[in-house]
């Protein structure tokens, strides 16, 4: 799709970096922003909200750094409040600092609801629309881009629509080039803010640009983003992965795609759509996150098939179950093995691990028939694809394990009331002909009996020196046996390409870990591809 293709543009305007840093458990470092702010800029958004530079130190510290980058799409702006009520606004520090983080945008926020204005600021509100006239009008008269927030608008509009619409009109009549209607609460449904939008545009002077902000506390952010869109918005203001306040704002992640691909309506560099999905995974990195698998469009679920049917009909026409190319925002197919696998799972998901077999033989159903026993048993592939690899490769044949185990022990111990709980593991293995007995300590129980296991192999597979553990999960199958419960334990491992995830199973926890561990090691030694069986163990 061409420029001239698109039905109009609208301005991304995102505020990860502010309104994002306001969810439980985000923060992020000043290199952390610098380097996000880089990549929403590669990504090609209009906007990039840097933080509110008369609250905290960090946010006035990224704009000092952030003016060293060259940007080649998107402008920086600075957020903060409308003067306060008891100062003239060139004596207003709040306004002062906007102004030293030296932006070329600027974006207040004022009161539109006389709840507010009554309640909260508890003045007259006449005057309020006085503070929003002085900000705007001062802020343009130092040469920036004024941008004016109107919080709780669609709450304060339904309240008071005339009260709201003058609030807007004074911003618009002292300098601001767009006005911003937000959803504060998240409470407003999607036919309210349509409504509301058309009315406000038909008031506003045809100049200014409309825009919106929508918060999820009603799980329709994104949607309310849409419609305000299809009602004259031309600025949508939201954030990766909807971080936010509370139950978070508009997902931008997934409000691009819905422009672009279903609305022809131009909002990023069409050549960085593809790259949506790296850069959400990039922030929930630097968040410390674990992605939400979940995510439309970008989650790693999002274009995952499980049920038998479903997957037939997705190998003979992806548009069947796919809204969307899911290489289009940079993600991908997924085909998941289950109790619920039919044939073509099978097929699909042996073809994904370039696993040679016999379509018109009995292969593909006795690895069906394992897998369902299997997960009878309490096994779950879905999350483990490596495990499936070996599972398939062992039904057939063409498989010999790297190493053989004759026995592990694990020793927890607790040497005083006040001290912490000591781990050692011991395994004994068979490699290569060779008898290994190696002894590790670990943080817990698992940890050590990885390092003793790894500790046994190093020498004789340097390979999996890259290799680490990522992730651990453990469950109870049945919690009416109690303590006796059968135990499935699911394990990410990954090295500095990939990652990969294995299962194991037992009314032992630390037998079913030790399944899981095993085909963890197994898995990336088999897929390194090299003779390694018949290599000399290094004798260091």
């Amino acid at each position: 799709m061409t420029n001239k293709d698109y039905r109009f543009k609208v301005s991304i305007y995102d505020t990860t970096l502010r309104d994002g840093t306001q969810a439980e458990g985000v923060s992020f470092s000043v290199y952390d922003k610098i380097r996000i702010a880089e990549r929403l800029d590669i990504l090609g958004v209009s906007y990039i909200e840097g933080g509110w530079p008369g609250s905290n130190p960090k946010d006035m510290a990224f704009f000092e750094e952030v003016k060293g980058k060259k940007l080649k799409n998107a402008k920086i702006a600075a957020f903060g409040s409308t003067r306060r009520a008891s100062v003239n606004v060139e004596d207003d520090d709040n306004i002062r600092k906007l102004l030293e983080a030296n932006t070329p945008v600027v974006t207040i926020f004022g009161k539109s609801w006389l709840l507010h204005v009554n309640e909260v600021l508890k003045i007259k509100p006449d005057l309020n629309i006085q503070i929003v006239s002085d900000s705007c009008a001062y802020i343009k008269g130092h040469h920036k881009e004024v941008i004016f927030d109107a919080e709780h608008f669609f709450d304060g509009y339904k309240d008071n629509s005339k009260y709201a619409l003058d609030v807007l009109l004074a911003a618009c009549k002292n300098g601001a080039s767009s006005i911003v209607l937000c959803d504060t609460n998240g409470g407003t449904i999607p036919s309210e803010i349509s409504e509301i939008c058309r009315k406000v545009k038909s008031v506003i002077p045809e100049h200014i640009t409309l825009g919106i902000h929508c918060h999820n506390d009603g799980d329709m952010a994104v949607a309310n983003s849409i419609v305000a869109v299809e009602s004259g918005a031309r600025h949508v203001q939201g954030t990766i992965n909807g971080f936010g306040e509370r139950c978070g704002n508009a997902n931008i992640c997934s409000i691009i795609p819905a422009l672009e691909l279903k609305m022809g309506v131009s909002a990023i560099e069409k050549t960085q759509l593809k790259h949506l999905r790296e850069i959400s995974h990039f922030v929930d990195d630097l968040a410390n996150l674990n992605p939400n698998k979940r995510l439309p469009y970008v989650g790693e679920s999002a274009f995952a098939h499980k049920g038998g049917m479903h997957v037939n009909a997705v190998s003979k026409n992806p548009a069947t179950f796919e809204h969307v190319h899911p290489e289009s925002i940079g993600n991908k197919r997924r085909v998941l093995v289950s109790d619920l696998s039919g044939r073509s799972n099978i097929m699909m998901k042996i073809a994904e691990h370039n696993i040679n077999v016999d379509e018109k033989g009995n292969e593909v159903k006795e690895i069906l028939q394992t897998l369902k026993r299997m997960e009878n048993e309490g096994y779950e592939f879905e999350a483990a694809d490596a495990s499936f690899h070996l599972l398939a490769k062992k039904v057939l044949k063409s498989y010999t394990p790297f190493f053989k185990l004759n026995g592990f022990r694990v020793i927890v111990e607790k040497r005083g009331k006040d001290e912490p709980c000591f781990s050692e593991a011991t395994v004994k293995l068979e490699v290569l002909g060779q008898q290994e007995l190696t002894a590790a300590e670990g943080d817990g129980p698992i940890n050590a009996l990885d390092l003793a296991l790894r500790k046994a192999l190093l020498r004789f597979f340097p390979e999996i020196g890259d290799v680490h553990l990522k992730d651990f999960k453990v469950r109870i199958l049945d919690s009416k046996d109690g303590t006796a419960a059968k135990t499935r334990v699911l394990i990410e491992s990954g090295d500095s390409n990939e990652t990969w995830g294995t299962v194991g199973v037992s009314e032992n926890m630390i037998e079913a870990s030790w399944e899981a561990l095993v085909d963890s090691v197994e898995y990336i030694l088999l897929k390194k591809g090299k003779q390694i069986r018949h290599k000399k163990p290094d004798k260091s």
